[in-house]
């Protein structure tokens, strides 16, 4: 009996530090408190463009920062452990290629304008007749003149990041619209051909 006991119990202990060990592998790439350097620096700036992070950026991951990383999981529902695993880093990403497609299209255009051509590309992504993630969008052949110019590589202004917050938080002031013109500068007149549901500023948004 005593040889059966001692062989569960190391079993079990094999299997207990096998676990922790996959545990902490599966998050040696996260974010949290202790992490230092130049991606701890840059999830600083973003959080404080989203108005997150309220004092400047040090590129230490203290309790400030923690804090912030959590409200910001809050926010998007994600669960709010304070670290930036996978699901917050996938937010990052999207909130991050909106941000520059929003800088890049609609920086002249008024924050409601940013906001509009924020959720276009959430619509999209809604509907069957776009492809259905936020890179495949955004990087869709001829579907924002800033990608193809380049000005989709510009550092987004804290406009941008609130424009993208307020789209993924709910706000649409197009009505669901999946596209926009500025009719000054269209070169294919095949857009005149979508239902206009609204103009802000200089754009139209259609469907």
């Amino acid at each position: 009996m005593k040889i059966i006991k001692t062989f569960t119990f190391v079993l079990f202990t094999v299997f207990f530090l096998s676990f922790s060990q996959t545990e902490a592998e599966a998050h040696s790439g996260d974010l949290h408190l202790g992490s230092t350097g130049q991606q701890v620096t840059e999830l600083q700036t973003l959080l404080k463009k989203l108005d997150y992070f309220h004092v400047d950026p040090t590129g230490y991951y203290g309790p400030i920062t923690e804090k912030a990383v959590a409200r910001f999981q809050h926010d998007f529902n994600i669960p709010s452990t304070g670290y930036t695993g996978p699901l917050t880093q996938n937010k990052i990403d999207q909130v991050k290629m909106m941000a520059r497609t929003v800088h890049g299209e609609a920086r002249g255009e008024s924050y409601k304008g940013q906001v509009a051509v924020a959720a276009v590309i959430l619509n999209r992504i809604d509907s069957a007749h776009f492809p259905n993630s936020t890179y495949n969008v955004i990087f869709q052949r001829n579907a924002f003149t800033a990608v193809n110019d380049g000005q989709y590589w510009l550092n987004p202004n804290r406009s941008a990041y609130q424009a993208v917050r307020d789209a993924l938080q709910g706000a649409d002031p197009t009505g669901g619209a999946t596209y926009y013109y500025n009719p000054a500068g269209v070169t294919d007149t095949w857009i005149f051909t979508r239902d206009v549901v609204t103009k802000i500023g200089k754009h139209y948004f259609a469907n």
